[in-house]
Protein backbone atom coordinates (compact mmCIF):
# COMPACT_ATOMS: atom_id res chain seq x y z
CA UNK A 1 0.00 0.00 0.00
CA UNK A 2 1.32 3.39 -0.98
CA UNK A 3 1.27 6.33 1.44
CA UNK A 4 0.91 9.81 -0.05
CA UNK A 5 0.93 13.13 1.74
CA UNK A 6 -0.69 15.83 -0.37
CA UNK A 7 0.19 19.14 1.26
CA UNK A 8 -0.59 22.66 0.15
CA UNK A 9 2.55 24.75 0.24
CA UNK A 10 6.22 24.03 0.00
CA UNK A 11 8.63 23.49 2.86
CA UNK A 12 11.58 25.80 2.31
CA UNK A 13 15.13 24.59 2.75
CA UNK A 14 16.06 24.47 6.41
CA UNK A 15 15.45 22.54 9.61
CA UNK A 16 11.75 21.84 9.00
CA UNK A 17 12.40 20.35 5.56
CA UNK A 18 15.33 18.32 6.92
CA UNK A 19 13.26 16.94 9.80
CA UNK A 20 10.33 16.13 7.50
CA UNK A 21 12.65 14.29 5.11
CA UNK A 22 14.29 12.41 7.98
CA UNK A 23 10.91 11.10 9.20
CA UNK A 24 9.76 10.37 5.63
CA UNK A 25 12.87 8.26 5.05
CA UNK A 26 12.49 6.48 8.40
CA UNK A 27 8.84 5.76 7.63
CA UNK A 28 9.75 4.42 4.20
CA UNK A 29 12.45 2.15 5.63
CA UNK A 30 10.27 0.82 8.46
CA UNK A 31 7.17 0.70 6.27
CA UNK A 32 8.59 -1.78 3.79
CA UNK A 33 8.54 -4.45 6.49
CA UNK A 34 4.91 -3.58 7.22
CA UNK A 35 3.70 -3.77 3.62
CA UNK A 36 3.77 -0.02 3.10
CA UNK A 37 5.45 0.40 -0.27
CA UNK A 38 6.17 4.10 -0.61
CA UNK A 39 5.95 7.32 1.33
CA UNK A 40 5.58 10.18 -1.13
CA UNK A 41 5.04 13.86 -0.42
CA UNK A 42 3.26 15.85 -3.11
CA UNK A 43 3.48 19.59 -2.59
CA UNK A 44 0.52 21.49 -4.02
CA UNK A 45 1.12 25.05 -5.13
CA UNK A 46 -0.69 27.63 -3.02
CA UNK A 47 -3.46 29.42 -4.87
CA UNK A 48 -3.01 33.13 -5.59
CA UNK A 49 -6.77 33.77 -5.85
CA UNK A 50 -8.04 36.94 -4.22
CA UNK A 51 -10.65 35.43 -1.91
CA UNK A 52 -10.50 32.53 0.54
CA UNK A 53 -13.32 30.51 -1.03
CA UNK A 54 -11.64 30.58 -4.44
CA UNK A 55 -8.25 29.64 -2.90
CA UNK A 56 -9.80 26.67 -1.08
CA UNK A 57 -11.51 25.50 -4.26
CA UNK A 58 -8.41 25.78 -6.46
CA UNK A 59 -6.19 24.03 -3.91
CA UNK A 60 -8.77 21.29 -3.31
CA UNK A 61 -9.07 20.64 -7.05
CA UNK A 62 -5.28 20.32 -7.29
CA UNK A 63 -5.30 17.88 -4.35
CA UNK A 64 -8.14 15.83 -5.86
CA UNK A 65 -6.08 15.44 -9.03
CA UNK A 66 -3.31 13.57 -7.17
CA UNK A 67 -5.58 11.09 -5.36
CA UNK A 68 -5.31 7.63 -6.93
CA UNK A 69 -8.44 5.67 -7.73
CA UNK A 70 -9.80 3.61 -4.78
CA UNK A 71 -7.45 5.37 -2.34
CA UNK A 72 -8.43 6.06 1.24
CA UNK A 73 -8.41 9.80 1.93
CA UNK A 74 -7.60 11.23 5.35
CA UNK A 75 -7.74 14.95 6.03
CA UNK A 76 -5.94 16.69 8.86
CA UNK A 77 -8.50 18.90 10.55
CA UNK A 78 -8.68 20.42 14.02
CA UNK A 79 -12.27 19.10 14.27
CA UNK A 80 -11.15 15.59 13.35
CA UNK A 81 -10.78 12.52 15.49
CA UNK A 82 -7.94 12.41 18.00
CA UNK A 83 -6.49 8.94 18.18
CA UNK A 84 -3.65 7.17 19.89
CA UNK A 85 -0.61 6.08 17.91
CA UNK A 86 -1.74 2.48 18.35
CA UNK A 87 -5.15 3.27 16.86
CA UNK A 88 -3.48 5.11 14.01
CA UNK A 89 -1.30 2.06 13.30
CA UNK A 90 -4.41 -0.11 13.48
CA UNK A 91 -6.10 1.98 10.80
CA UNK A 92 -3.06 1.59 8.55
CA UNK A 93 -3.10 -2.16 9.12
CA UNK A 94 -6.83 -2.33 8.40
CA UNK A 95 -6.53 -0.45 5.12
CA UNK A 96 -3.57 -2.61 4.12
CA UNK A 97 -5.53 -5.80 4.87
CA UNK A 98 -8.42 -4.46 2.74
CA UNK A 99 -5.93 -4.22 -0.15
CA UNK A 100 -6.38 -0.49 -0.55
CA UNK A 101 -3.89 0.73 -3.17
CA UNK A 102 -3.06 3.94 -1.31
CA UNK A 103 -3.83 6.17 1.62
CA UNK A 104 -3.66 9.88 0.91
CA UNK A 105 -3.19 12.20 3.87
CA UNK A 106 -4.28 15.73 3.03
CA UNK A 107 -2.82 18.83 4.66
CA UNK A 108 -4.81 21.81 3.39
CA UNK A 109 -3.73 25.39 2.97
CA UNK A 110 -4.19 28.29 5.36
CA UNK A 111 -7.83 28.70 4.31
CA UNK A 112 -8.69 25.02 4.70
CA UNK A 113 -10.26 22.61 2.25
CA UNK A 114 -13.30 22.99 0.03
CA UNK A 115 -16.41 21.36 1.52
CA UNK A 116 -16.62 18.97 -1.45
CA UNK A 117 -13.18 17.51 -0.65
CA UNK A 118 -13.87 17.41 3.10
CA UNK A 119 -17.12 15.50 2.55
CA UNK A 120 -15.43 12.86 0.37
CA UNK A 121 -12.74 12.11 2.98
CA UNK A 122 -12.88 8.70 4.62
CA UNK A 123 -11.47 10.06 7.87
CA UNK A 124 -10.58 13.36 9.52
CA UNK A 125 -7.87 13.32 12.17
CA UNK A 126 -6.58 15.98 14.56
CA UNK A 127 -3.35 16.33 16.46
CA UNK A 128 -5.15 17.77 19.48
CA UNK A 129 -7.31 20.85 19.87
CA UNK A 130 -4.50 23.32 19.15
CA UNK A 131 -3.97 24.86 15.75
CA UNK A 132 -0.59 23.90 14.28
CA UNK A 133 1.37 25.54 11.47
CA UNK A 134 1.10 23.46 8.31
CA UNK A 135 4.84 22.80 8.33
CA UNK A 136 4.67 21.28 11.82
CA UNK A 137 1.49 19.36 11.02
CA UNK A 138 3.31 17.72 8.11
CA UNK A 139 6.27 16.80 10.32
CA UNK A 140 3.95 15.45 13.03
CA UNK A 141 2.11 13.36 10.43
CA UNK A 142 5.37 11.93 9.09
CA UNK A 143 6.48 11.07 12.62
CA UNK A 144 3.17 9.29 13.29
CA UNK A 145 3.52 7.37 10.02
CA UNK A 146 6.99 6.29 11.12
CA UNK A 147 5.68 5.39 14.56
CA UNK A 148 2.77 3.49 13.02
CA UNK A 149 5.13 1.46 10.84
CA UNK A 150 7.30 0.62 13.84
CA UNK A 151 4.24 -0.47 15.82
CA UNK A 152 3.18 -2.77 12.98
CA UNK A 153 6.64 -4.34 12.78
CA UNK A 154 7.22 -4.62 16.54
CA UNK A 155 10.17 -2.21 16.51
CA UNK A 156 10.96 -0.77 19.97
CA UNK A 157 10.65 2.90 18.87
CA UNK A 158 7.11 3.01 20.28
CA UNK A 159 7.17 2.11 23.95
CA UNK A 160 3.79 3.23 25.22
Amino acid sequence: MRIVIAAVGRLKQGPERELAERYRQRAADAGRKAGLEAFDVVEIKESRAGDAARRMLEESIAIANVIPERAVTVILDQRGESMSSGSFAGRLQGWRSQNKPAVVFIVGGADGLAPSLREKANLAIAFGAATWPHQLARIMLLEQLYRGATILTGHPYHRA
